[in-house]
């Protein structure tokens, strides 16, 4: 027998990836608490008894991807197969596939529109301390923080660049891989 704790679950899951499909399909515009409610399915007023506000659904689902960045991370960070500077490369890599195949979500990510952001604060941070984490044990360097930041600045530079259509090889003779391929290389050799 289903509690109603888990029936609970079950619908905040529900309506997060309604949410989710909604926000990569049609950014946060075509998020409204009523498209969630029908597109999983819940009664109009499911959503407001898990997120009083749209804000809040958003950046509920930011949180998340912080939260799943940091478990990913953790998890690369412990694959032995591959050298440190491999795993620095894969984590930056993944970050940048991130921007590219679900814009909307990686720009809540670094701009939620809730004012309550306790969550996604702490989500963020341990995501950051584990990519902190990945550059100490790559780079050999005084300062594996600012090297952090800064592949960190470059990497978020490199996709607002692309989404804005402004970094083609046209113009620059490189690609966003490949800058992101320098600048690791840079700190780390």
């Amino acid at each position: 027998m289903t509690t109603r704790a888990e029936t609970a679950a079950a619908t905040k899951r529900a309506l997060l990836e309604a949410a989710a499909g909604l926000l990569d399909e049609g950014g946060p515009e075509a998020v409204t608490l009523r498209a969630v409610a029908a597109a999983a399915g819940v009664s109009r007023g499911a959503p407001y008894g898990h997120f009083p506000t749209k804000d809040d659904l958003l950046t509920a689902l930011a949180t998340e991807q912080w939260t799943r960045t940091a478990e990913q991370l953790a998890a690369l960070r412990a694959d032995e197969r591959l050298v440190p500077k491999a795993r620095l490369q894969q984590a930056l890599a993944g970050w940048l596939d991130l921007a590219r195949r679900r814009p909307h979500l990686y720009a809540l990510m670094f701009a939620p529109p809730s004012q309550d952001l306790e969550a996604l604060i702490a989500a963020a941070g341990d995501a950051q301390d584990e990519f902190l984490a990945l550059m100490t044990d790559t780079a050999d360097t005084d300062d594996p923080r600012r090297a952090a930041a800064l592949l960190l600045a470059t990497t978020h530079g490199i996709a607002s660049l692309e989404q804005a259509g402004q970094l083609g090889t046209t113009k620059w003779g490189t690609t966003g891989d490949e800058l992101l391929q320098a600048a690791v290389d840079q700190l780390t050799d």
